[in-house]
């Protein structure tokens, strides 16, 4: 019987789109490079306008500046491979990028789960508890909330990371998928997976699911808040905020949800590939719009300082 060469490969091959139309390619590389300007400039613009207004330094404020660095670097992980992949000739990606790649895509889109949940269960007390808002919402709770979900994640990650590299990828180098991630190398393998699924669908559950539980939770008491407010311009403008928040929330829940919980068996490599980009490139680049730049708060402070650099 012939051996399986189960030597570890030097490089993958990221296939991406799949497509040698040098016009679709070209059109590729502008849509997905327009979101990454706009995912880092609204990201960035954020973070500064937190920075720069004391009005802002809140506990809301504090996790969307952490929502926002998990973007810029979540999105800088993962879509300038893309640009550069989709317009190149080699496709190819080394061991050691491939696994790094992966990792911090991971960690970050893990922790993005649990800081939006955070978010969550802040909104929970400041319309439903807001006579003990700052005393639930303290900063060494803050503080702890964030580093707790940070660390958590990452360590979720590398244990995740390092099991998938120990499998032998010996059926083939070719990765249908636009950047390194768990599913589509688990089809790679010649040997039985069982267990790196096992340990995947563990870890997404407990940080995607606990994380949307708490999310749902959170704001159907906030809900059931707003329904008792009596100015019908409250509740609207109320609705409005929740309504726009659990539609980012839901679309980046379920497209993690959909991606590390589904059985292997319905896998579909187009289909990931679709769905990726949702949570890779599109949230990314919606966070800060939906989040905060409705906000009259942050609106108001971008305008001093323009109004400002005119009077300069």
């Amino acid at each position: 019987m012939e051996k399986v060469n189960q030597t570890p490969p030097e490089r993958f091959i990221l296939l991406g789109f799949g497509s040698n139309v040098p016009n679709l390619q070209v059109f590729y590389f502008l849509v997905f490079l327009v979101m990454y300007i706009i995912t880092l400039s609204g990201n960035l613009l954020l973070i500064i306008v937190v920075r720069i207004n004391p009005k802002l330094h809140t506990p809301m404020y504090f996790f969307l500046s952490n929502l926002s660095v998990i973007d810029i670097f979540f999105s800088s992980t993962i879509v300038p491979n893309i640009l550069l992949n989709t317009l190149a000739m080699d496709k190819s990606i080394s061991l050691l990028g491939c696994a790094l790649q992966m990792y911090f895509s991971l960690a970050l889109g893990s922790t993005e789960c649990f800081i939006l949940a955070v978010m969550a269960y802040d909104r929970f007390s400041a319309i439903c508890r807001p006579l003990h808002y700052s005393t639930i919402m303290n900063k060494m709770l803050c503080m702890s909330l964030a580093v707790g979900s940070w660390s958590m994640c990452f360590l979720n990650s590398a244990l995740q990371v390092i099991l998938t590299f120990q499998l032998p990828y010996c059926k083939s180098h070719h990765v249908n998928h636009f950047f390194c991630e768990m599913p589509p190398f688990f089809r790679l393998s010649c040997k039985d997976t069982f267990l790196n699924e096992i340990v995947m669908y563990i870890g997404a559950g407990i940080i995607a699911m606990c994380s949307f539980c708490l999310t749902l939770t959170s704001y159907i008491h906030i809900i059931s808040t707003i329904l008792k407010i009596r100015s019908s311009h409250g509740r609207h403008k109320a609705f409005s905020t929740c309504a726009s928040h659990l539609t980012v929330v839901s679309l980046y829940y379920g497209t993690i949800m959909f991606v590390y919980l589904k059985p292997s068996s319905i896998y579909s490599a187009e289909t990931d590939k679709t769905v990726s980009i949702l949570y890779t490139a599109v949230t990314p680049m919606l966070n800060p719009i939906i989040y905060s730049m409705r906000n009259k708060e942050v609106k108001s402070t971008i305008n001093r300082k323009q109004t400002k650099k005119e009077d300069l």
